[in-house]
């Protein structure tokens, strides 16, 4: 589905999570924004996904959007005061609008090694640090970090369970590949504090 300029008020459909996802190309990043989507739809819920592409060339800045609601969605435009953001890339943090329109108490998930701490304090918001790049190149043997952190937003969030994530995968990969992605779920879910960002005022309720 494709954004356009109209953009209804906020809130038109009921309980809504918006989520934008920041990468460069050849991370996943617009595989990432389908996943959450399919598992949230699995789920019974009502879903938009789409990418916002610049320079379409490997490793260029690519920005992909997703809401959620337990209503159809209505609305129309880009993300432009999500809930969440999900950053593939840490040398992206240096771009003055990476956390543009953020809500207060929103939360940040970053594929990075550096601490969480630094980071929330150079964002001014609440970030997790996830090395999922290093998580997918042990498992996956490429160091692709999408199913991780997705992985680790669901269990942070507890927006979706881990199951309709592994189904979601399951619609796109098969064998051996399914079953590497299947451990990657478990062990970066592993690796973040369960329900962190449930409660406070970056909760979600959709």
């Amino acid at each position: 589905m494709q954004p356009t300029d109209h953009c209804i008020p906020r809130g038109a459909a009921g309980n809504m999570i918006e989520i934008r996802i920041h990468g460069r190309g050849g991370q996943g990043n617009v595989v990432a924004a389908y996943l959450l989507a399919t598992a949230a739809f699995e789920e019974g819920r009502h879903v938009q996904a789409f990418p916002n592409f610049g320079a379409e060339r490997r490793g260029a800045p690519v920005t992909a959007f997703v809401r959620i609601a337990d209503r159809p969605i209505r609305r129309r435009c880009q993300v432009l005061e999500p809930a969440f953001l999900i950053v593939q890339d840490d040398t992206l943090l240096h771009l003055p609008d990476i956390t543009a329109g953020l809500q207060a108490g929103g939360a940040v998930l970053v594929n990075s090694t550096r601490d969480g701490a630094e980071l929330a304090a150079q964002l001014d918001c609440a970030v997790v640090a996830l090395p999922a790049s290093a998580l997918a190149q042990e498992i996956l043997g490429r160091p692709v970090p999408n199913t991780a952190l997705l992985s680790a937003f669901l269990a942070l969030t507890g927006l979706l369970p881990q199951a309709a994530l592994l189904k979601a995968l399951g619609q796109r990969f098969h064998g051996k590949v399914l079953e590497h992605n299947r451990q990657l779920v478990e062990q970066a879910a592993a690796q973040v504090s369960a329900g962190a960002w449930q409660e406070g005022p970056h909760a979600v309720r959709a």
